[in-house]
């Protein structure tokens, strides 16, 4: 189920709040410590549009309420002898809230870490009479979402357990995979009643959570940061598209070859790798594809009966762009940029033969990524695009929110000029503006950037993955900005 948990600070916001959550939740969660002291019970239950969960947190266990916790309790019998269908009460003050006629979510809250002994943790509120254990935790690692999974997996009674912070995340979606009978979101962004709870919305919507069951298959993206990656939407809507049973989420990593190994545990199909990690992950991989062993470095896992595969997906992304506006072999290119995006796109462009240059303002970046490509460099000042058939920026010049600059002069495009940008955001650059008004045939970042999640998608799934829905949720959520 999904619960909104409410934090209306009085009676006719509340009303409203529960008609809009209605749309969205499975259940409705009335936060009593949010709301007057004195506040009409009765009032607060008259006309309410789905089951509730009546709750007053107290300020130790992440609530507002701070007064008499005899008067706390008393709020919650009331609440159950008035028709709510479920009241949230902690382990410890259990014991005062036995014979109603509300189901009880007996609950506990960690908001500083995951505790090792989570089984006892749950066995005191089965014997405390729950009639559904919740279980709230702080995540300080990925790890500790494995250990509720964990949990879950052995649950022998209904239970809701998951991780709060940014790290845990990842447990709210993912714990119905796992049996666990509730997640909690919030009405809107900015109305999270704790930390790392998503939107509803954004459950619904983007992950399917409805659809969760224990058959679905699990894909995610390994960045950091990573809560602004466009993947979860591109991937999601594609496995929605075609019908395919799975989820795919994002998770925040700091060392990529110890995470990758913990989540074996969970049997991950599939992994996008990117900013930092593309070169380190690399070696958790079981086999890597000949050409993304050359490039250094893989931005896709797939995982085949366990052993995981190692491929590069930009360069080929790159690279098929290209050949769509021009034959490669033989042209001259310059590539200006010679960082971790440009590493794989001058290996792709160097095999189809292409004469390629490369610079960069850091010409020991250039000097070193030409020889490992075997290609020629020179410095930035040196160069001159007119020269070349082939002008690719590799750089971060131009993205959002530096929408107005360019890594070129506009008299260096010229009408015989490919011009290629990696930039995706925006979807045309000031770069591609100018050398679209100049005649030139252009490349953008966008379509790249939306090649590379079509072959990630087909190596995950084996089936054609549909490119006009990726490429409609890309376009959405960067004009949306």
């Amino acid at each position: 189920m999904i619960c909104i948990s409410l934090t209306s600070t009085d009676l006719d916001k509340l009303h409203k709040d529960m008609s809009r959550a209605a749309k969205l939740a499975d259940v409705i969660e009335v936060r009593l410590d949010y709301l007057p002291d004195n506040i009409d019970i009765g009032a607060v239950l008259a006309g309410r549009p789905k089951p509730v969960i009546v709750t007053c947190r107290r300020v130790e266990d992440g609530g507002l309420y701070d007064s008499d916790d005899r008067v706390r309790i008393s709020q919650l019998i009331r609440a159950a002898a008035l028709g709510a269908e479920y009241i949230d009460i902690e382990v410890d003050a259990a014991r005062e809230v036995r014979d109603v006629h509300a189901r009880r979510i007996v609950s506990y809250h960690n908001f500083k870490t995951t505790p090792q002994n989570l089984a006892d943790v749950q066995k005191q509120a089965i014997d405390a009479g729950a009639d559904i254990v919740k279980i709230a935790v702080m995540a300080n690692s990925l790890d500790d979402n494995l250990r509720v999974f964990d949990l879950l997996k052995k649950s022998q009674v209904p239970t809701a357990a998951f991780c709060m912070g940014e790290l845990g995340t990842i447990s709210r979606i993912l714990g119905r995979k796992f049996g666990s009978r509730i997640t909690y979101a919030a009405l809107d962004r900015g109305l999270e009643s704790a930390p790392g709870q998503l939107a509803a919305a954004e459950l619904r919507e983007l992950y399917r959570y409805h659809k969760i069951g224990p058959d679905t298959a699990v894909y995610g993206v390994i960045a950091n940061p990573v809560a602004h990656s466009m993947s979860p939407a591109i991937h999601n809507a594609a496995f929605n598209e075609i019908g395919i049973d799975a989820v795919y989420l994002p998770f925040k990593v700091d060392e990529p070859v110890s995470f990758v190994n913990a989540f074996k545990a969970v049997d991950v199909q599939g992994y996008s790798v990117t900013i930092p990690h593309k070169e380190t992950i690399m070696p958790a991989m079981d086999e890597i594809d000949a050409t993304a062993r050359k490039i250094g470095a893989i931005n896709t896992v797939v995982n085949r009966a366990g052993r995981l595969f190692g491929y590069n997906t930009d360069y080929i992304a790159a690279v098929g762009e290209l050949e769509k506006a021009t034959e490669l072999r033989g042209r001259k290119a310059l590539m200006i940029g010679a960082g971790g995006g440009a590493r794989a796109i001058a290996f792709g462009l160097v095999q189809k033969g292409v004469k390629l240059t490369v610079t960069d303002i850091a010409s020991e970046k250039a000097q070193k990524l030409a020889d490992d490509v075997h290609c020629s460099w020179d410095y930035i000042d040196h160069v001159r695009a007119p020269e070349v058939d082939i002008l690719l920026n590799a750089t971060p010049i131009g993205m959002h929110p530096k929408t107005d600059e360019s890594p070129v002069p506009a008299d260096w495009l010229r009408p015989e000029t490919v011009v290629f940008d990696i930039v995706y955001n925006p979807i045309e650059t000031r770069l591609l503006r100018e050398a679209r008004r100049r005649g030139c045939k252009t490349v953008s970042g966008f379509d790249m950037f939306v090649s590379q999640a079509v072959a990630q998608f087909e190596l995950w799934t084996g089936r054609k993955a549909p490119v006009a829905t990726m490429a409609d949720v890309v376009r959405r959520r960067l004009t949306q900005q």
